[in-house]
């Protein structure tokens, strides 16, 4: 049994990492503030279903509160830490960019200084892919230079693997750093796309198409990201930069298809310009990910958008 800290497990994909760390019988620190981002009650609703479990543990602080954090690492002990807390999506960077720096590098700062004087024998985190939002070459790759951000949370995101670097460096703090790509599944945050789609779509509004539907994304299913985290948590590499994601673009209109197959509605569509801060293409090279954690991600996006459909209707009852 491994004792793990890990930030924001109201947030859909680390609800899920955090329920089958449970089950396998780890047991798990949860350290959350629960904010009003976005709705709390389906945050709560995680919450309820992880507190079941014996081997939970929940503090609700707030984590640029550095005496509260201390005196969690302090009761605690954590023998390894995976901080996935942060201030997500880049649209609300543009509008809120003090929230970027409160959230993705006081707190980062925080958790890896005290990772750091508590020994901690791996800090596992959250990047993001938007550091390759300014490439042209694709497949991005670890190795493409990543030094010139194009939005707020980008460069939040950037900096935190630069610090991660330096700790690695410096104090020998084992370090894996994870550049997200899209992730979906159910329990997600109401602002990702394929929500707010289905929900326009039942309310017979149109769905914003941007780049007028030259868009392509390649979206990863939850368990295919859960299992590589627990790979990169079980793992104790000295300092790694890793794509997660599933290495399989699609363009967003078959998207945009396939939840009309679902969900049996006629999505209106309104063609629209690329956004300043977006990028017409994601697509990652993850042969170093598969080589080094020895698996690669398993389901089509036909599975996991049935899936999705089947939960929203239940979930919202339509």
């Amino acid at each position: 049994m491994t004792k793990i800290l890990i930030t924001w497990t109201s947030w859909f994909i680390w609800f899920h990492l955090a329920k089958k760390l449970l089950d396998r019988w780890d047991e798990v620190v949860w350290v959350d503030c629960e904010n009003d981002y976005y709705d709390q009650t389906i945050k709560y609703a995680r919450r309820d279903i992880l507190e079941k479990y014996s081997n939970f543990k929940f503090y609700k602080i707030k984590l640029e509160n550095f005496d509260d954090l201390k005196e969690v690492f302090e009761n605690e002990s954590p023998e390894k830490v995976c901080n996935l807390a942060a201030q997500a999506w880049v649209r609300y960077s543009l509008i809120n960019p003090f929230a970027y720096v409160q959230s993705n590098i006081v707190w980062f700062h925080n958790l890896i200084e005290l990772s750091k004087v508590h020994w901690v024998k791996n800090f596992v985190y959250a990047s993001s892919s938007s550091v390759y939002w300014k490439n042209e070459k694709q497949p991005f790759s670890v190795d493409d230079k990543v030094d010139s951000p194009i939005s707020i949370y980008a460069a939040s995101k950037r900096s935190n693997e630069l610090i991660a670097h330096t700790y690695s460096h410096l104090y020998w703090l084992p370090t894996t750093w994870l550049r997200f790509f899209t992730v979906y599944w159910p329990w997600w945050r109401p602002d990702m796309a394929m929500l707010i789609f289905a929900n326009k779509m039942v309310k017979n509004e149109p769905i914003p198409v941007f780049n007028y539907w030259k868009m392509r994304r390649d979206f990863t299913y939850i368990d295919d990201i859960v299992e590589w985290v627990t790979r990169c948590i079980d793992n104790n590499f000295k300092y790694e930069i890793l794509n997660i994601w599933n290495n399989n673009t699609v363009e967003l209109e078959y998207v945009i298809d396939l939840l009309e197959k679902n969900l049996w509605i006629k999505a209106i569509k309104d063609y629209m310009p690329i956004q300043p801060w977006d990028v017409p293409a994601t697509w990652a090279d993850i042969e170093h990910t598969k080589d080094l954690l020895n698996w690669q991600p398993t389901t089509s996006i036909e599975t996991w958008l049935e899936n999705f459909i089947n939960w929203y209707k239940e979930y919202y009852k339509i």
